[in-house]
């Protein structure tokens, strides 16, 4: 298995100066090899809707990609590197050579992502020109790389990294026995340089979704919940609280912001202000990343197998609405006002990044996480073929039959428990409203009634 640990570093100022250095020079290699592209997609290229019936076709370029990008870094060491808007010069020696060649991966990835697309088909967006604080990490791969032993107490460790030599972090986690060191990766926030040591341990199996059958005692169902102050609805009838960090920081971040755009652009107090703005979004980050990874060992700590999750559609979610006009074209009120409020709660509860970190977690246990699509899983009975909550104001539901209190959100974790399990039915649109067939209900009912009444 593969993992990565993070560290804080504790390097000398020379040590510093280098690493600013390097973490400048790939900045100046990335926005080179992505300017290099996007004037190949420019001269290669012609509107099909407006071509003239007399022009001068250009001399076309063979297409940039990896390897004859990677081919230009012998001849740019020969000499230093004079950037033209600053006349900066730029030492590309001094950088190592795989360094530069992952930067190389970097910009081929971006720029075919959003010419091609993904393995998926799936197209990003146009590459930006990386600016100072936009690109601020590097990698160092390959040989060279070990870590040294523990100082006084065993809080530190030494990392020979090349052309640096040994640079002090703060061990706050031991590493495990037999893990070997791939890659390092320096990265720059606002509080200091941090280290990622991305480590491999044959000893710990990679755990796959088909190396586990899932069943009705190993399995749990997890529905993401934006509702007063739970964060999580499970299938065992409980709801995990939710921390609501950026709630509860906005009027901090609110005065520095004022103070900040108050002061004279390019000024040292703008300065000093905007490092104290991103200092306060650091805190914010940190705290619910704490906050996820302790809601994942709890959750793991159950003891269960196979977690499935809904897979939401976060970007569609938090998208804003369309523009009304009328048709003087005059604007319309289109409800962004309230919708920008549950943005931000979107936002603010990070449900991708939480179920990635329950991957990794659950991974290291033993377990699986799988997201399954969570359509009409929130209006059907978890235990009956009837739809009641068919209103999104509707929290809860008194079942006369059952002499029951149902919760939306614990019924919704529990009807993701059985999709994953394969006992969920199948529900067709007709024009009458939605029909349900090929039911199998009833196998299920007696469990999901046991802990429902186990309040």
């Amino acid at each position: 298995m593969k993992y990565t640990y993070q560290y804080k570093t504790f390097a000398t100022t020379q040590q510093k100066l280098e690493l600013n250095l390097w973490l400048r020079t790939c900045q100046y290699w990335y926005n080179r090899q992505l300017g290099d592209r996007f004037d190949w997609w420019e001269c290669n290229r012609s509107p099909v809707n407006a071509c003239p019936l007399v022009t001068h076709l250009p001399e076309l370029r063979d297409k940039p990609n990896y390897y004859n990008q990677k081919k230009q870094l012998p001849d740019l060491k020969k000499e230093p590197v004079v950037v033209q808007w600053s006349g900066q010069k730029l030492d590309f020696s001094r950088v190592p050579a795989n360094t530069l060649q992952e930067v190389c991966k970097r910009v081929d990835k971006a720029f075919e992502r959003f010419i091609a697309g993904d393995s998926s088909g799936k197209r990003s967006g146009k590459p930006r020109f990386k600016s100072e604080s936009r690109f601020r990490s590097f990698v160092i791969e390959g040989a060279g790389l070990e870590l040294h032993s523990c100082s006084v107490g065993g809080k530190y460790l030494y990392i020979k990294v090349p052309k640096i030599g040994l640079i002090k972090v703060r061990s706050h986690r031991h590493i495990p026995d037999g893990a070997v060191l791939k890659q390092l990766q320096f990265i720059k926030k606002s509080d200091g340089w941090f280290v990622n040591l991305r480590l491999e341990d044959v000893t710990v199996p990679t755990i796959t979704p088909e190396s586990i059958i899932p069943t009705w005692e190993n399995s749990m169902g997890l529905d993401a919940v934006l509702h007063e102050d739970s964060y999580l609805a499970t299938s065992e009838n409980t709801k995990l609280p939710s921390l609501k960090v950026l709630r509860k920081s906005l009027e901090k971040l609110a005065q520095i912001s004022k103070k900040k755009n108050l002061r004279k652009k390019g000024s040292a107090s703008r300065r000093k202000l905007a490092k104290t703005e991103g200092r306060q979004h650091q805190k914010i980050a940190r705290a619910r990343k704490d906050f996820q990874y302790k809601t994942a060992h709890k959750l793991v700590r159950t003891g269960k197998k196979v977690f499935f999750y809904e897979d939401l559609n976060l970007t569609g979610l938090t998208r804003r609405n369309a523009p009304k006009q009328d048709e003087t074209g005059a604007y319309l009120p289109n409800g962004q006002s309230v919708k920008s409020g549950l943005n931000l709660s979107w936002a603010d509860a990070a449900f991708g990044q939480f179920f990635e970190i329950l991957g990794h977690i659950a991974g290291k246990a033993g377990a699986v996480v799988v997201a399954k699509n969570p359509a009409y899983s929130s209006q059907l009975l978890s235990y009956r073929d009837e739809f009641a909550f068919t209103d999104r104001d509707i929290r809860e539901y008194w079942d006369e039959m059952q002499k029951l209190w149902v919760d939306r959100d614990v019924n919704a974790a529990i009807n993701l428990k059985r999709l994953g399990l394969d006992v969920f039915p199948s529900i067709k649109r007709r024009k009458g409203g939605m029909a349900i067939v090929n039911s199998i209900t009833d196998t299920t009912s007696k469990e999901v009634l046991r802990i429902l009444r186990n309040t």
